[in-house]
């Protein structure tokens, strides 16, 4: 009963219309012919119980002319020849009416049936979306011409959902990023203001003022800078084409030899990647592992590992250092934009590892960090379609 419920449930309107007039029609059929029968029978019945003959001239033509006889005739009662000219009216008119009436009544049971839950959830669902309601889910179980329309409206409803949660947590991150720049030029601001009362009251000589101030002032200029970086790769897009990925990893190799060396710091690569090409952006590949590379170079004791690897349409970049590790409050926020638990700002803000975050993203991916107390693990996915 179920499979058929069903069946019935998933036909297309153009079936169900038909089915459901056809259905209706037969009805009517069925409905004219006992009323057809009856009127008859009621007919035959009348005309059979109470009846006069009487004769009356009848006229006829011939070869010879016009001929008239007498001829016998039924009278009837007044009453039952009214009956009987009831009786013949429905007859006659049972069929349009029935078939007028199977049609309206499928017409609606159509729309009961197909149309009015569909279209009652459709409005109340755009009722709610107009009022910035996103918080439920379309579901409606038939497959036929309003169940796609439905589940069409549930992937709008859905991804509308998803940009308001994007654009949510943008709103977040961009608050976090004001206070977080607040935060940072309060220290240098400080800086000049002192100095430069320690010079107005005499109390630093102008050379050494003017040199503290330049610190200062560079290192502001620095920042803006980072903050102009960092939206250029909040907008940045990947640009997709197939390159050679063991040319890739050759890049990759001697960059980070060169930044393990200049660190004074043991590189272990180790490349698994047996694919020759793939479809990707090599840019942001790069960007993403050396910044990853120079962050555990400059936290390892003495030895950073890079590992590539690929599963399925994933390639991975795993840099693991022999420092100190991340610590719990490193593990929460690491991710975030001017994040360091170094206290010393004055060269690194703290984006390295949100900008990788970004770019990762931007190409299918992600950014996963782990800690372990002997050293710090970051793994940054990148989605690569085969280029063979």
């Amino acid at each position: 009963m179920a499979k058929i419920k069903s069946f019935f449930r998933n036909l297309s309107f153009r079936a169900s219309f038909i089915l459901y007039v056809c259905v209706a029609l037969f009805a009517a059929y069925l409905a004219s012919g006992f009323t057809m029968g009856y009127c008859k029978s009621e007919i035959f019945m009348t005309e059979a119980r109470n009846y006069e003959v009487v004769e009356e001239p009848m006229t006829f033509m011939t070869e010879d002319g016009p001929n008239t006889f007498l001829g016998n005739v039924r009278v009837y009662p007044e009453e039952d020849k009214q009956r009987i000219d009831f009786l013949n009216s429905i007859s006659f008119w049972c069929v349009p009416l029935y078939v007028g009436a199977a049609v309206v009544i499928a017409a609606m049971l159509f729309y009961r049936k197909k149309m009015k839950k569909p279209l009652s959830e459709l409005d109340e669902a755009s009722a709610r979306i107009a009022a910035n309601d996103l918080d439920f889910a379309l579901d409606y179980e038939s497959r036929d011409e309003m169940g796609r329309l439905c589940d069409s409206f549930e992937k709008m409803r859905a991804a509308l959902e998803e940009n308001n949660r994007l654009v949510w947590r943008r709103m977040e991150q961009r608050k976090r990023l004001n206070a977080a720049f607040a935060h940072d030029l309060r220290t240098p601001l400080t800086v000049l203001k002192g100095t430069l009362e320690m010079q107005q009251t005499g109390g630093l000589e102008a050379d050494k003022a003017g040199d503290a101030m330049m610190k200062q002032i560079d290192r502001l200029e620095r920042y803006v800078d980072s903050m102009s970086s960092m939206q250029k790769m909040e907008d940045m897009q990947p640009q997709f084409h197939s390159a050679n990925l063991q040319e890739l990893i050759q890049s990759i190799r001697q960059m980070s030899m060169l930044v393990c060396k200049k660190a004074g710091k043991y590189l272990d690569f180790q490349n698994r990647i047996q694919s020759e090409t793939a479809v990707l952006d090599e840019s942001i590949v790069c960007q993403v592992t050396e910044n990853l590379v120079a962050n555990a170079a400059r936290h390892a004791k003495k030895r950073v590992t890079v590992c590539l690897t690929e599963k399925d349409d994933m390639v991975f970049a795993t840099i693991r250092d022999d420092g100190g590790g991340f610590s719990a409050e490193d593990m929460e926020h690491a991710t975030e934009p001017y994040y360091t638990a170094d206290p010393d700002r004055s060269h690194h803000f703290g984006l390295g590892l949100y900008i990788a975050k970004i770019l990762c993203r931007h190409h299918g991916g992600d950014i996963a960090i782990e800690s372990d107390g002997a050293g710090a693990t970051v793994t940054a996915s990148f989605r690569a379609k085969s280029g063979e």
